[in-house]
């Protein structure tokens, strides 16, 4: 089973894109549908509906659900996706539990995606956490213990070791500077490393040609927008922790640029990204 969820987790909308590119090679059979007015925080996620002169009508109503699909060897595999559960979490994991044992799901798989000072010109870094450690399948690029705020993700995944399933997930970590914006890199990162570790086989062509159009637009925009040192003391960071993850971060933290300073340089970079999505620009 894979999941992931609209939520907390959806740096650049990674795992959404992600989700949406192995659900658009075949419909797939919903197995089943959660009820979300037990999960769901209407007034917080208002979804949208059309007032068209006189009445409303296509309301979008949110839905969680799970499907069946194939892989492109004819592999079956489970997709849990929709809005992350905003009540009830812990009568979400065990009726998540309970579709485990029912299809006997051998193995868990969460997608996720978080907003990380590392550049786009590098290879996106994933990183992996799993119920045992024997399940994991690469060593982390970064590696510390931080206290963050509970997501479903974590509290499923903890609940699912508890009760003796094998869970594991991915996190890709999307730069800061277009974590508000569509960044299929991080997408086909997840997705690579969910067939590394199953065994499942997608093509992922559409979304590697998605992934190149995205990164020669930044680069566009970095250009333009005179980022090019800020860029330059990321990959320097990144290649340092690439070296070693038990060296020091950086040899000269000075040449880093701050938070304040990419956010300065791609301030304008997003708002014309967010300009060109609503189609504003020329």
């Amino acid at each position: 089973m894979i999941y992931a969820f609209d939520g907390f987790l959806n740096a650049g909308s990674a795992p959404r894109l992600a989700l949406e590119h192995l659900e658009s090679r075949d419909e797939g059979e919903v197995v089943h549908t959660f009820d979300l007015d037990d999960y769901y925080d209407y007034r917080a996620r208002r979804p949208p509906v059309v007032f068209d002169r006189d009445r409303y009508s296509d309301y979008e109503q949110p839905s969680l659900e799970l499907r069946l699909h194939r892989d492109d060897h004819g592999a079956p595999y489970l997709v849990l996706t929709g809005p992350e559960p905003d009540f009830r979490w812990e009568q979400f994991t065990e009726e998540v539990h309970e579709l485990v044992e029912e299809h006997g799901v051998e193995l868990v798989v969460g997608l996720g995606a978080v907003p990380m000072g590392v550049p786009h010109t590098r290879p996106s870094v994933v990183t992996n956490h799993a119920v045992r450690r024997d399940l994991l399948d690469r060593k982390n690029l970064f590696r510390a213990q931080v206290v963050l705020p509970a997501s479903i993700q974590s509290v499923l995944e903890i609940r699912l070791g508890e009760w003796g399933h094998d869970a594991l997930g991915y996190v890709a970590h999307v730069p800061q500077y277009v974590a508000q914006v569509e960044y299929p890199s991080a997408s086909v990162a997840l997705l690579e490393a969910v067939a590394h570790r199953t065994g499942l086989q997608f093509d992922l062509e559409e979304l590697r040609l998605q992934q190149a159009e995205t990164v020669a637009d930044i680069h566009k925009q970095v250009e333009e927008q005179d980022g090019g040192e800020v860029l330059a003391g990321l990959e320097r960071q990144y290649d340092q922790m690439n070296r070693s993850a038990t060296e020091p971060l950086v040899a000269d933290e000075s040449e880093l640029p701050t938070p304040e300073e990419i956010g300065e340089q791609f301030e304008q970079f997003l708002a014309q990204l967010d300009e060109r999505e609503s189609g504003t620009s020329d």
